[in-house]
């Protein structure tokens, strides 16, 4: 098939992509379940970082290759002809990455619309309430249905419906608020938004499941050792907010951009045992400057050995594999 230059430029980015994110992808989704297991032996807060960068690691590398590599080599050394033929295989690797950014992209315009819809209702619906645990002003509902959620991705804002608001002592109310504070802090729900927007295996098929389930479960188990701190007090209390609302039933499902105190119902009970029986884990600290500072120099040594005329070079050979 003929393709003019830069038509031939995008298919070759495209399947490139693909075949990056499709080697790298395979091996982190065969390896998820191992490396649920070993997060279980950090911390939680660590734990989710780390199955966070994992399930992102495949759609990362893909595009660092096309960026640092794809592009250049063959704006460099590819002669800018009208047209030139194009291979079956690489038709075929661009259009499945096609196909896999239209869905993941799909995916997260879709739930990004449906949390600013859903944020909007509360604010129209609810009334500003300012209540102890939490450093944002609380949107109470007069839902019957027991909600207690942190909404929306860039302005959050926490939503509690009024049965939730009478069911808990003032005690679990601000340990339950300081949970919510703790997935506020942290951003969760842009990440969230991170994982709706990276691509699957294929089209039709994730392949993540197990790897976005483990960092949901850690990230909750990390927003409860925040908010506890340590204390056996905060611990007992925020254990029994848990009980509470779960007997409370018939819960509204969360938007996909929100972060409900429930989280998963199935991971009610381990929790509530980690906080009754387990000694909570201290906050993690920040990296010091000189480590963040020699991460940015070994990334920028990396990406000035991307750009070497060698290494063009022999990107350019693989591309030109590719094309035909």
């Amino acid at each position: 098939m003929m393709v003019p230059y830069w038509l031939r430029l995008l298919c070759l980015c495209l399947a490139a992509f693909f075949v990056v994110h499709s080697v790298v992808g395979v091996v982190v989704a065969a390896g998820g379940g191992a490396a649920v297991r070993a997060a279980r032996r950090m911390r939680p807060r660590l734990a989710g970082r780390f199955l966070l960068a994992l399930r992102l690691l495949p759609a990362a590398l893909g595009l660092f290759v096309v960026a640092a590599l794809c592009v250049p080599s063959y704006l460099w050394l590819e002669p800018e002809t009208n047209a030139e033929e194009l291979g079956a295989g690489c038709l075929a690797s661009a259009i499945l990455a096609a196909a896999l950014w239209t869905v993941s992209t799909a995916r997260g315009v879709h739930a990004a619309a449906r949390s600013a819809r859903h944020a909007r209702s509360c604010e129209r619906l609810g009334r500003l309430s300012t209540l102890p645990g939490s450093r944002l002003p609380v949107w109470i509902l007069d839902a019957p249905a027991p909600l207690l959620a942190l909404v929306g991705v860039l302005r959050s804002r926490m939503v509690m419906s009024r049965p939730v608001r009478n069911a808990l002592s003032a005690g679990q109310l601000a340990a339950a608020l300081r949970h919510e504070e703790a997935h506020r802090v942290s951003r969760d729900n842009l990440k969230r938004l991170l994982l709706l927007l990276a691509p699957g295996l294929l089209p039709g098929f994730h392949g993540f499941h197990a790897i976005e389930r483990g960092w949901a479960r850690f990230t909750e188990w990390a927003a409860d050792d925040d908010a506890v701190a340590g204390d056996a007090h905060l611990s007992l209390s925020l254990a029994a907010a848990l009980v509470r609302i779960a007997r409370m039933g018939g819960t509204l499902p969360p938007s996909p951009l929100s972060t409900s105190f429930l989280g998963d119902s199935r991971e009610i009970s381990a929790r509530v045992d980690r906080l009754l029986n387990s000694a909570p884990s201290v906050p993690l600290r920040p990296l010091p400057s000189a480590a963040v500072a020699g991460g940015l120099a070994l990334a920028a040594a990396c990406a000035a050995s991307m750009l070497h005329p060698a290494t063009l070079q022999s990107a350019h050979r693989i591309i030109e594999q590719l094309i035909h």
